[in-house]
C-alpha cells in the first residue's frame, strides 16, 4: 500500500468502524495507527470462522468453543472460551493467540478471523474520496444512452442486476432510475443531515442504469453499521440473495484478509452456492487502498474483480488496487449520478467538518463505481446477444484483453457493450 502518513484519513475512516462496532471489532496489526500503510484487516473479538468438517478438532484443540447461529452451511463461526491454552503463542488479543495457535498444530488457513467487510469508497485505509458537490442540472458522466432505445440496444432488457450495499434511497429527479426497487436505507441522522456512505447504494444504481437503461436493479440493505458487515452475515447475505434469482450481483466492498488467504466464508459460499448456479455473474470491486494485496472476494478467480481507471480514461486512479488477479479496468475516478438530497459533513481529512449541499447529484470516486459500469457492461451485451451473464463477462473480459492501456492492464469503457460485437 503507498504511504498515507501525509493525510492519514485511514484514521477517521476506521474511527467511524469503532464506533459503530465498539469492543466487538479488533484491528490488526494492533499499532495500525502508527504505521504509515494503516491497518491490514478488521476481525470480530472473541471468535473465529472454521469449515464445518474442521470443528470437532478445533474444538478439541482450544479445549472448548461454541458454535454461533445463521450463516450459511459448510462454513461455522466459532465462539470462542474465555481460557486461552497456556501453550498458545503469546499475543496481546486472546483471539490472535487462538489463530496463531491453530496455524502451529493445524496449519494456517484451518483458522481464520472473521473478516469486517466494509463499502469500498472510504470505509478503509484508502485515498477515494467521499462525495462532492456538483453545479445543478449536470448530467450524468458516463453519458446515458438515449432515453428512446431501439430494440436492438445494449439497454439490459430481461437482465436482473442485484447490489448489496447500504440500501437504497429514492430520487426522484434522477429519471433513469425509474422502476429501481429496494431495501429503504437510514439516509439521515438525528440532525437531519446525510450519514456517511447514504446514497452509496442509490450512486451505484444510477451508475449501473447509466450503461444499460432498461436493467431491472435491485438495491439490498446490508452493510448498515458504518458501510460495513461481518464476513460470515455476508456468506448468509449472499445466500439470501440467491432466492431473487438475479443474472448477475453487484458488490462493492471487501476486505483485505490475515496471510493473503481467501476469505473462508465467502470461499464457502463461492464453491457450494455460487458455482452451482448456471450463468450467475458475481462482479466485485477491487478495492482502493493502492495496493497489490489480494482484496476480495474481488481477488477470487471466480468473481470479475474491477479496478479503476483514472479521470484520463489510460491510467490507473492513483487509489485503485491493482496486479494480475484484477481482471479489468473501468472508469472509476470522478463519476456523476444519482445521489441523495441535503447537507454533508466530510468526515476525513483535509476537509473534515466541511459543510457540502447536495441536491440529488453527486461527483464520487473509487472501485465501487467502476464495478456497476462492468455490470452495466454485462446486462448490456446479454440484452443483444442471448448470453447468460458468465458467457457475457467472459466475452467483455476477452475484448478488454484487446485493448489493454501499458502500465495499466485491461479495460472496458461505457460504450463497450456493442464494441465488443463489432458495432459502433
Amino acid at each position: 500500500m503507498e504511504n498515507q502518513t501525509t493525510d492519514r484519513k485511514y484514521l477517521a475512516q476506521i474511527a467511524l468502524i469503532l464506533e459503530a462496532f465498539g469492543r466487538e471489532v479488533e484491528v490488526f496489526p494492533e499499532d495500525w495507527e502508527k504505521r504509515p500503510d494503516g491497518a491490514d484487516y478488521l476481525y470480530r473479538a472473541g471468535a473465529v470462522l472454521v469449515r464445518d468438517e474442521d470443528v470437532p478438532r478445533v474444538v478439541e484443540l482450544f479445549r472448548g468453543g461454541r458454535p454461533d447461529e445463521g450463516g450459511i452451511g459448510g462454513v461455522t463461526r466459532l465462539l470462542l472460551p474465555d481460557e486461552v491454552p497456556s501453550e498458545a503463542p503469546e499475543d496481546p488479543s486472546p483471539t490472535q493467540r487462538f489463530l496463531r495457535y491453530a496455524d502451529l498444530r493445524l496449519g494456517r488457513g484451518v483458522v481464520t478471523p472473521e473478516h469486517l467487510f466494509y463499502v469500498c469508497p472510504s470505509v478503509s485505509p484508502c485515498p477515494a474520496t467521499e462525495p462532492e458537490e456538483v453545479p445543478p442540472g449536470i448530467p450524468p458522466d458516463p453519458v446515458l444512452p438515449t432515453p428512446f432505445l431501439s430494440a436492438g440496444a445494449a439497454d439490459g432488457r430481461g437482465v436482473k442486476v442485484v447490489v448489496l450495499d447500504v440500501g437504497w434511497s429514492d430520487a426522484p429527479a434522477a429519471y433513469w432510475l425509474s422502476g429501481v426497487t429496494g431495501d429503504p436505507e437510514n439516509a439521515f441522522d438525528g440532525s437531519g443531515r446525510i450519514r456517511p456512505y447514504a446514497g452509496h447504494g442509490t450512486f451505484i444504481a444510477g451508475v449501473v442504469r447509466a450503461i444499460a437503461r432498461n436493467v431491472e436493479i435491485v438495491v439490498k440493505s446490508y452493510f448498515t453499521a458504518a458501510g460495513a458487515m461481518w464476513e460470515f452475515d455476508l456468506a448468509q447475505a449472499l445466500d439470501e440473495v440467491l432466492d431473487l434469482a438475479p443474472d448477475i450481483i453487484s458488490l462493492s466492498a471487501g476486505t483485505r484478509t490475515r496471510f493473503d488467504l481467501p476469505a473462508l466464508g465467502l470461499d464457502v459460499f463461492i464453491q457450494t452456492r455460487l458455482n452451482r448456479v448456471n450463468g450467475l455473474a458475481l462482479v466485485a470491486a477491487a478495492g482502493n487502498e493502492a495496493t497489490r494485496d489480494y482484496f476480495w472476494p474481488a481477488a477470487f478467480p471466480e468473481a470479475v474483480g474491477v479496478g479503476a481507471l483514472a479521470d484520463n480514461g489510460h491510467d490507473r486512479a492513483a487509489f485503485s488496487n491493482f496486479g494480475g488477479w484484477v481482471d479489468v479496468y473501468a472508469p472509476g475516478e470522478h463519476l456523476v449520478n444519482a445521489f441523495l438530497t441535503g447537507d454533508y459533513e466530510c468526515t476525513e481529512p483535509p476537509n473534515t467538518g466541511q459543510l457540502r449541499s447536495f441536491q440529488g447529484m453527486a461527483r464520487w470516486s473509487g472501485t465501487s463505481f467502476a464495478t456497476p459500469l462492468v455490470a452495466g457492461l454485462i446486462a448490456g451485451r446479454m440484452s443483444v446477444t442471448g448470453e447468460n451473464a458468465k458467457q457475457a463477462a467472459d466475452a467483455l473480459l476477452a475484448f478488454a484483453l484487446t485493448q489493454p492501456e501499458p502500465g495499466t492492464g485491461p479495460v472496458l469503457r461505457a460504450g463497450d457493450a456493442l464494441a465488443s460485437l463489432g458495432q459502433p
